[in-house]
C-alpha cells in the first residue's frame, strides 16, 4: 500500500482576553488601532455591536498566524499590519498577507464575552 504525500503545514493558536483589547483601545483609541489592524479591518470591527470581540478575534488570529509562520522556519520581522483578515460572503475569516510566501494561511475565529481565539494554518500550495 502506498502512503499518500501530505503537503507541509504549520499550526499556530493564540487566546486574548477581550477585556485587555478593549482598554488597549479605551487607552490609546486610534494609535493602538492603527498598529495592529488594516483600515478595512477597523471599519469592519467597528461596524459591529461590540467592536472589542472583533478586535480581540482579529488580534489573536495574527498572533496565531505569526506562529505558524515562524514555525516554518521563517525568520523575517511579520509587522501586524501585513496581515489582513477580512470576512468573505459567507462569514469566513479570509487572510490576505501583505508579503510574499510560498504556502498559504487559513484562519479560525472563536470569541465569548470574555475571551477569543484562534487557530491557523500555514499549508504549503
Amino acid at each position: 500500500m502506498k502512503l499518500m504525500e501530505l503537503p507541509n503545514f504549520f499550526i499556530g493558536i493564540d487566546i486574548v482576553e477581550v477585556d485587555r483589547i478593549n482598554k488597549l483601545i479605551l487607552r490609546s483609541g486610534e494609535m493602538f488601532k492603527n498598529r495592529i489592524f488594516t483600515s478595512l479591518e477597523q471599519k469592519y470591527c467597528d461596524s459591529k455591536s461590540s467592536p472589542s470581540i472583533h478586535f480581540a478575534g482579529r488580534f489573536a488570529a495574527k498572533e496565531s498566524i505569526i506562529k505558524a509562520v515562524k514555525s516554518s522556519g521563517y525568520k523575517n520581522p511579520i509587522p501586524f499590519k501585513d496581515i489582513e483578515i477580512l470576512p468573505s460572503n459567507t462569514g469566513v475569516p479570509i487572510v490576505d498577507l501583505h508579503f510574499k510566501l510560498e504556502y498559504e494561511c487559513k484562519v479560525s475565529i472563536s470569541h465569548t464575552k470574555s475571551y477569543a481565539t484562534a487557530s491557523a494554518l500555514y499549508i504549503q500550495k
